[in-house]
């Protein structure tokens, strides 16, 4: 099983979902966005993250992914941003012009990509200099977190240990990260652990609907329907909170600069 990131059945999988403001809080706090002109979208999926940099005023917001599906996901749900585009191209091979980006964000990317050091190559060769790149992902410490009515993803790897144990095979070890980027000529490199508002939820009634659904969350596709069932029962009796549930999700941002 697994998600195949280019079916046309989930093209709108990993659009409808806006970022929470927490998020663009944090990258203004790490970025000076008054000053950046340019910035690609490195893995951009369904645009939630492109559409929230275009919404800070950035001038020209790129967005790149591998899946003709995702891009199309992305187009439709980004109608109305005219500073915002989308191109087909790999991490490791995007189609943009040397040294021609103030920033570039690679959100949920690595964990993906079989080849850290092309796509970080990459990414110094498409940065101008002293641009910023900004990696999000989850190490195993970040994924493996006690599960709660915020957390949960960790009520996922309880129930699911082979999930447990695919995590700890592709997650990375921020040490490892870091390693790679410096590999790559970066030169700056700032590590912070951020718990980000996934999504915010009336009650667990659409949370669970979303969990059913498969919804923005590529793990799922790992369980099969029945599997899928006994997670929305655990959670169901797991999730206390009387009223809206607020989703949050642990992860890594490593910052380097050119």
């Amino acid at each position: 099983m697994g998600i195949d990131f280019h079916d046309g059945n989930i093209e709108g999988c990993y659009a409808n979902r806006d970022a929470h403001d927490s998020w663009s809080t944090m990258i203004r706090r790490l970025v000076p966005i008054e000053r950046i002109g340019k910035v690609a979208d490195i893995g951009c999926g369904g645009g939630i993250y492109s559409k929230a940099l275009g919404g800070m005023g950035i001038r020209e917001v790129i967005g790149i992914d591998f899946s003709e599906a995702m891009l199309r996901g992305a187009t439709k749900e980004c109608e109305g941003y005219p500073n915002l585009s989308f191109q087909q191209g790999s991490a490791s091979s995007t189609g943009l012009e040397a040294d021609s980006q103030d920033m570039i964000l690679e959100r949920a990317l690595i964990h993906h990509v079989d080849d850290v050091e092309a796509c970080f190559a990459e990414a110094f060769r498409v940065l101008r200099k002293e641009g910023t790149l900004i990696v999000q992902d989850r190490t195993p410490e970040d994924c493996f977190q006690k599960g709660s009515d915020h957390h949960i993803r960790g009520y996922i790897m309880e129930l699911f240990p082979a999930l447990r144990e695919k995590e700890e095979g592709c997650r990375p070890q921020s040490s490892q990260v870091i390693k790679k980027l410096k590999g790559a000529g970066f030169n700056i490199i700032e590590e912070i652990v951020f718990w980000e508002t996934r999504a915010l939820y009336e009650s667990k009634g659409p949370l669970l609907e979303d969990i059913r659904t498969r919804t923005g969350r590529s793990i799922l596709f790992d369980l099969d329907d029945k599997e899928l069932e006994r997670l929305v029962g655990m959670l169901n009796e797991k999730i206390t909170v009387n009223g809206p549930v607020e989703e949050k999700d642990r992860w890594t941002i490593w910052k380097a600069v050119k």
